[in-house]
């Protein structure tokens, strides 16, 4: 019998960043040592299709009309079964079983603590935040909350609203960004990553029109004021209770803001690592990160992102990403590579501390036996 620990990869997902999360998870097949690891690829096509198969990723890339040829996988929230089902043409079930799993899903169903809920019901080790923590790295306004009550520096100059909300009375929404935000403002959906959605008004007359590209992604936004002439600075973090800082690195963007296509698609936009910041920045900084991560009960792994202003070195904590970009060239993994811990050795860090939680998630009790049985009394 194999040694090898089996680790299943899911990727894609229903997600605006369905594509960064391929990418990703391209790079940590690649990276994971083939002697240690059995990797099963499950793939989740923009439809919510489950699918397993060593040709998962391509086809899902090629957006393959084979993806509909393959027989489709189940995991299911049954804790005897610890594994992909799957049910063949006479219903017959067959289980591949799996130690653990890495979930490279960045966004919606993936990262928001959906996918961590299934896995906590499949009783599954998976790599990365659980779904309290996963959920409000998700929510940038309940994040932002939590940083405020933490003590953590942020822009406390923010609305938000829903759809059925701002639908009611778009007049009082605009006059309230206008009022109490100003210009410039950034327009955000609440739950989205990678700069999906996100754009920056300088005025009135585009401001309707960034809300509405907003409400296309979720039915919550966050308006937020703009800081000017900031800089851009990354931490990423590691471990649980105790968790372990990288250095710091800095982002300049090739276009006005850090959006979806100065990280993936003009390929103008660099990184400084580590950044040119003082010491005494660097360790608040590094300190606020580990702040962050504990305050929303992150574990495994999260990159913490910050402004920081030209003038003054004033700095505001951005957001928390519990599943960040893990391609070899992602900020992330360059910050660890920078700090001494190279890509594979990080993959390996990540999957032992899921398999430690899980033991340690795995000796507590989930039951409780009553003294007598009052609960069978028929009156109740």
């Amino acid at each position: 019998m194999s040694n090898k620990i089996k680790i299943g990869v899911i990727f894609g997902g229903r997600s605006g960043e369905h594509e960064v999360s391929l990418v990703s998870a391209s790079s940590i097949i690649e990276a994971l040592d083939k002697e240690k690891y059995e990797i099963i690829l499950i793939g989740i096509s923009k439809e919510g299709k489950w699918l397993s198969s060593p040709d998962a990723l391509k086809l899902l890339k090629n957006k393959s009309n084979s993806l509909n040829l393959l027989q489709e996988k189940y995991l299911l929230p049954d804790p005897a079964r610890k594994g992909l089902v799957t049910l063949d043409q006479n219903n017959e079930i067959s289980v591949t079983n799996l130690d653990v799993i890495f979930p490279i899903i960045h966004g919606t169903y993936g990262e928001d603590g959906t996918l961590q809920g299934l896995l906590e019901l499949a009783n599954i080790a998976y790599v990365g935040s659980g779904v309290l923590a996963s959920a409000l790295g998700m929510d940038k306004v309940v994040q932002k909350q939590l940083f405020i009550q933490a003590g953590l520096p942020v822009v406390e100059k923010y609305i938000y609203f829903t759809k059925e909300m701002f639908k009611r009375d778009i007049t009082f929404w605009c006059n309230e960004i206008e009022t109490k935000i100003g210009y410039p403002a950034f327009v955000k959906p609440a739950n989205t990553g990678s700069s999906v959605g996100i754009n920056k008004a300088h005025s009135k007359e585009v401001l309707l029109g960034y809300i509405d590209e907003a409400f296309h992604y979720d039915r919550k936004i966050l308006v937020e004021k703009g800081i000017e002439n900031a800089r851009e600075i990354e931490c990423s973090v590691i471990g649980g209770d105790f968790p372990e800082v990288s250095v710091l690195g800095e982002i300049i963007s090739s276009n006005e803001f850090y959006d979806y296509n100065a990280k993936y698609v003009d390929g103008k936009s660099k990184a400084i690592i580590p950044a040119n910041l003082t010491c005494d920045i660097v360790k608040q900084i590094q300190e606020f990160s580990k702040r962050a991560f504990i305050a929303l009960d992150c574990y495994g792994m999260s990159r913490v992102d910050f402004f920081m202003t030209k003038d003054s070195n004033h700095v505001y904590l951005n957001e928390i990403n519990t599943i960040p970009g893990f391609t070899s060239i992602s900020m992330f993994v360059k910050l660890w590579e920078a700090t001494g811990l190279s890509y594979s050795r990080l993959i390996d860090k990540l999957i032992q501390f899921a398999l430690e939680r899980y033991k340690e998630k795995s000796s507590l009790n989930t039951s409780y036996l009553p003294k007598n049985d009052w609960y069978k009394k028929e009156d109740i």
